[in-house]
């Protein structure tokens, strides 16, 4: 599943990458297209031997727990096979890193799901740079990504969607070299990655 906002204001938000990453698997992988349910869009198909539904919750980003709970609770599937995939303030543009488990470093969307379905899901953490002070960071994720950030954005996105199937097959670092050598490093950016020390 992507986390982000529903609607046209907020599609091209840097909040909003999860979304965009959750497109690019649906039409890479010729998913069927996505229909309202379970307050979210969710559209089925297969990845490899694989049946996989992908899940965007129209429920605003803090609410997004609310939207999967309905799709676990209907499919019966395990907190552990949910796959999210979602924007990273405390990685560089362009980075990314999968993690299995673990706290939700203060990120509403990964808040609300703990309290829907616990913390045992795994994450596609996407990249999207700290604009550098806490009192910057609810305008930075709520603003468009500039032009020259499709640079990295769209190699970085098709690669995900091409080797998705590795995080299934619990291949996390390959998957993770394979988008990571897809990806050219941002020219500029004014934006810096925090420190993950401290994170759990």
């Amino acid at each position: 599943m992507g986390l982000g906002n529903p609607g046209e204001k907020y599609a091209r938000n840097r909040h909003n990458i999860g979304f965009m990453a959750a497109d690019e698997i649906v039409r890479r992988h010729s998913f069927s297209p996505y229909r309202a349910k379970f307050q979210g869009e969710i559209a089925e198909g297969k990845i490899g031997t694989h049946r996989v539904l992908v899940l965007k919750p129209q429920t605003f980003m803090n609410e997004s727990g609310r939207s999967v709970k309905e799709v676990v609770t209907f499919y019966k599937i395990a907190p552990e096979d949910i796959l999210v995939l979602h924007d990273e303030l405390d990685l560089a543009p362009g980075k990314l890193r999968v993690k299995r488990g673990g706290g939700h470093a203060g990120h509403n969307g990964l808040r609300s799901l703990h309290a829907h379905v616990g913390d045992v899901y795994t994450r596609v953490r996407l990249g999207i740079g700290h604009p550098g002070s806490k009192e910057q960071v609810t305008g930075h994720v709520l603003n468009d990504f500039a032009k020259a950030d499709q640079d990295w954005m769209t190699p970085q996105l098709d690669a995900v969607a091409d080797n998705i199937e590795l995080i299934f097959a619990e291949q996390d670092s390959e998957f993770m070299s394979r988008v990571a050598q897809a990806v050219k490093p941002p020219r500029s950016s004014n934006t810096t990655a925090k420190t993950e020390k401290g994170e759990s």
